[in-house]
């Protein structure tokens, strides 16, 4: 999916995202410090389970999703930003994930270090440095020949992801069970937050419509794998549940506050050309 959307980056594009941080400082604040804050008071006032406050925490902590990339890519937002995003997020989740749960929760988290890079590289950084050289390199003509083909394909990779997720919550939640619908609730709650905090955060840093667009979907998509891993290496199996839960209503979100907060530009156009007719007429 990264490979897929670097393609059609240029090393222009990447240095004009980082040199206007603005936009990346406005997405830290909201997506690392405020929504963390909310997700603990929030499941603070609901369990009284360490375990499971520390959850919500850790996942609104974690990084932001690289599936995120493609909602930017369907609505047309600012593709430089939106991976300048992911790839800042996920590079310092081992020091701000650590950091956020010592200060909140006073948990003391050891990461392996080397480990999460390492995947962490093959995952997101590789995959970009190789699309924008394959762009430069071409001049854009590789990506004309292989795009077509290859980004319908990294939809399904998509719908895959959330298929291989979502298959690991089966052997760990009853549905009978009340607290799983009440943790299965707040999850919905903060993460429709966390969609309309990060639509808030693109109108008060006067971003513009494209960079609002990446922000909106950067700050309301979590890395799934990389909060899970973290859930089930350090802690109690209930620290995982939100995550778990979570897993299986995060796109289906994504879809419905794209469809209902952003209108794509082609409808846009399709009503400009509209009332310019009647206009006319």
């Amino acid at each position: 999916m990264t490979f897929s959307g670097a393609l059609k980056l240029t090393a222009k594009e990447l240095g004009i995202a980082v040199r206007s941080p603005i936009a990346i400082l406005f997405f830290f604040f909201t997506s690392h410090v405020i929504m963390p804050l909310i997700a603990l008071f929030s499941s603070s006032l609901f369990f009284a389970d360490l375990d499971l406050v520390t959850g919500f925490v850790l996942l609104f902590a974690g990084p932001t999703a690289v599936s995120g990339f493609i909602w930017v890519s369907i609505y047309k937002g600012d593709k430089a930003l939106g991976l300048t995003l992911i790839l800042l997020s996920t590079l310092l989740a081992p020091l701000i994930v650590p950091f956020t749960l010592s200060i909140l929760i006073g948990e003391k988290v050891v990461l392996d270090m080397s480990g999460i890079a390492i995947s962490l590289l093959f995952m997101v950084v590789i995959p970009t440095i190789i699309g924008v050289l394959i762009n430069e390199t071409s001049k854009g003509k590789i990506p004309k020949v292989i795009c077509p083909g290859l980004d319908p394909f990294a939809k399904i990779c998509l719908i895959l992801v959330i298929a291989a997720n979502s298959a690991v919550v089966a052997p760990n939640i009853r549905f009978d069970n009340l607290l799983i619908w009440k943790i299965a609730l707040l999850c919905i709650v903060l993460t429709v937050t966390g969609f309309l905090l990060s639509k808030l955060t693109g109108i008060v840093s006067k971003s513009g419509e494209e960079k609002s667009i990446s922000l909106f979907f950067a700050g309301g998509l979590r890395n799934f794998s990389a909060v899970l891993t973290i859930a089930v290496a350090f802690f109690p199996e209930a620290t995982a549940l939100p995550t778990l839960l979570c897993i299986v209503f995060q796109q289906i979100i994504a879809a419905i506050m794209g469809k209902v907060m952003i209108k794509k530009k082609d409808e846009k156009n399709k009503n400009l050309n509209t009332e310019y007719t009647e206009n006319t007429k």
